[in-house]
């Protein structure tokens, strides 16, 4: 089945947004770009894309906002056709400031807009390209950040180790019936470990012997 070269860009009346939205059309897909407040930028976009012989289109929708999303593809259907690429650039960066400053509204920002958001343009993606819900199939990039690994050291905290645990398939309440019995043996180690080995880890990562680890995270998987 061949996949539609149509495209949705989110977050793209600027920068890689744009960027991508131009280098799509100019390799042969229409492309539909969402921004939330840049209309003139979002213009321009759709003018570089259409100088291709591409079709394009600029929809204001906040991705924080689920009516929105849901509009933004429903009015890519209804305009260019089927979806057959999903580019999840939209983003925010928090203003720099210290842990110690951070209030409630402005993580719930932060995250409203790049954990939610990302997530609801996921969902309508899969709802219109999936096979299952009778699409042709497609792609969904996430545009995520090399900070992601490497934080910002020095910018929001100082002479503090942040360090972190991965647990795998452990031995407490919070699976399901059945989980456990069905996926216990299928780490290398063969078997489901226990909250203690996880204790374990935890308690290294926390003593002066882990002195020297910090912007990693320890798989406590079996090698799962």
């Amino acid at each position: 089945m061949t996949e539609p070269r149509i495209a949705v860009v989110t977050g793209g009346s600027r920068g890689i947004g744009a960027a991508t939205a131009t280098a799509l059309a100019a390799q042969g897909w229409d492309v539909a770009i969402s921004y939330r407040e840049r209309a003139a930028e979002a213009g321009e976009v759709v003018a570089a894309c259409t100088g291709t012989g591409r079709r394009a289109l600029a929809v204001r929708a906040d991705v924080a906002a689920e009516a929105d999303v849901v509009r933004l593809f429903e009015t890519v259907h209804e305009r260019l056709g089927p979806i057959g690429a999903v580019v999840n650039n939209a983003g925010v960066v928090s203003p720099s400031g210290r842990v110690a400053e951070y209030d409630v509204a402005r993580l719930e920002q932060v995250f409203r807009i790049n954990s939610v958001g990302a997530f609801l343009v996921a969902r309508e993606a899969v709802r219109r390209m999936s096979t299952t819900y009778g699409g042709a199939g497609g792609v969904i990039v996430n545009v995520s950040s090399r900070a992601a690994v490497l934080g910002s050291a020095g910018e929001y905290v100082d002479w503090i180790r942040v360090v972190g645990v991965r647990p795998g398939l452990i031995e407490t309440e919070i699976h399901a019936p059945g989980r456990l019995e069905r996926l216990g043996s299928s780490p290398p180690l063969g078997r489901p470990g226990r909250a203690e080995e996880v204790a374990a880890a935890i308690a290294w990562l926390a003593s002066d012997q882990a002195s020297y680890v910090t912007g990693t995270t320890l798989d406590v998987s079996g090698g799962r």
